[in-house]
């Protein structure tokens, strides 16, 4: 019998995530490009989100919930639990399927709320939250919140991931129905052409000096003090090399304090992290808690060779020493001689830096909607195949 499903004309999607921009971070950007990426290919998309801070209104595709500030992260929030608001309104106007995206308040209840109605869901594992516990001092927590996330998770249709590692990993652990969405990048956003001399003359860089760059949060998780460390490594042979750092986060303010002589930029969005990405000359990235690190694939096309642990994105797509390096997970003094080696040769520099942005131009946002379209009416078609009588009859949930 064939168990293909068929292609429905349009799909009626409602995604669910604690951070949407313009808050800048990897998550995010992912539903950005989802929510935007679904609606061109013809599909009804509704966000569903908390309201930002000093928002005025939402956009016609959005619905907007209460939420209150995160500790420690400044500009974001999440979302309370408003079960019995998003069981109205899946009522009203019933999705094929909802995407949920974190796993906060809003969160559980969204899963709750479409377990109740019979409405095929799918969740995102889009942060390392076990990870993150182990640099603020939370190590003995890390196997409970594994327990906790996998629970939330194997309460819906599928999980998705951004690595089939990452797939690999969670699928022995315990996670049920694991599946891959990959991620793409913007090439057009993202490219050598906005490269600025001016930008870097102001950053204190003569035509001859190497920019040595960090996008992402200043925050404990992302390993800044190695980072900070490859750097003066790399000074002690060019000492003309400026560190650029440009992020928002918990960190910045004794960053500032430590090292007066970094470029510490704030967060950047639009023409001006372009601009900032292409006029780097080096990208080092080496936070060890990544899901998939946007960072790294924007840098390659941006036209930078990354230099990273063997994990995440960078594993998926840097051939080391051809289009960036990388160098096994946890390995201090081999990130250290990495990065004091691939500054040591500019021209070897650049020549990754070109392959770098050859390969990003065949990591298509189109081509990674497309897959992932595929994923979500195969878990639509099962669920209405199944007549799942638990989820109808709102037990469990």
């Amino acid at each position: 019998m064939n168990t293909t499903a068929p292609r429905p004309t349009v799909l009626s999607v409602a995604i669910v995530t604690e951070t949407y921009p313009p808050e800048i971070n990897g998550v995010a950007h992912t539903m950005r490009h989802l929510a935007e990426g679904l609606t061109a290919r013809g599909h009804r998309v509704r966000v569903v989100r908390p309201r930002q801070r000093d928002e005025s209104g939402a956009t016609p595709i959005e619905t907007l919930v209460p939420g209150l500030p995160i500790p420690g992260y400044r500009g974001l929030r999440f979302g309370l639990p408003v079960y019995w608001r998003l069981r109205r309104l899946w009522r009203r106007a019933r999705p094929d399927l909802v995407y949920i995206a974190t796993q906060g308040p809003l969160g559980h209840a969204a899963l709750a709320a479409a377990r109740s109605l019979g409405v095929a869901t799918v969740t995102g594992f889009h942060t390392q939250f076990h990870q993150y516990s182990q640099h603020y001092g939370l190590g003995m927590l890390t196997r409970p919140i594994v327990a906790t996330l996998r629970r939330f998770h194997n309460r819906s249709q599928a999980t998705l991931v951004p690595t089939e590692a990452l797939r690999e990993t969670l699928t022995i652990t315990g996670f049920t129905n694991v599946q891959v969405f990959g991620r793409g990048v913007d090439i057009e956003r993202f490219s050598p052409r906005w490269r600025d001399p001016a930008l870097r003359r102001a950053w204190g860089c003569e035509t001859d000096d190497l920019a040595v760059l960090y996008v992402g949060r200043i925050a404990a998780e992302k390993n800044l003090e190695l980072a900070c460390a490859a750097f003066e490594a790399i000074r002690t042979e060019h000492p003309g090399a400026r560190f650029v750092l440009v992020g928002d986060g918990p960190e910045l303010a004794q960053l500032r304090r430590n090292a007066p002589d970094y470029v510490c930029t704030g967060a950047k969005t639009g023409q001006a992290l372009s601009a900032h990405y292409a006029s780097g000359d080096l990208f080092l990235f080496p936070s060890e808690t990544e899901t998939f690190g946007n960072v790294v694939t924007e840098a390659m096309a941006s036209g930078l060779a990354v230099i990273a642990y063997d994990d995440a994105a960078a594993h998926t797509y840097i051939d080391p020493w051809r289009n960036g390096v990388t160098v096994p997970l946890g390995e201090r003094d081999d990130y250290l001689r990495a990065a004091r080696e691939a500054a040591s040769d500019r021209a070897r520099l650049r020549r990754m830096g070109e392959a770098a942005r050859h390969d990003a131009e065949g990591m298509s946002w189109e081509r990674v909607l497309e897959g992932l379209e595929e994923r979500l009416i195969e878990v639509i078609h099962r669920q209405r195949r199944s007549g799942d009588l638990s989820c109808r009859c709102g037990y469990n949930t």
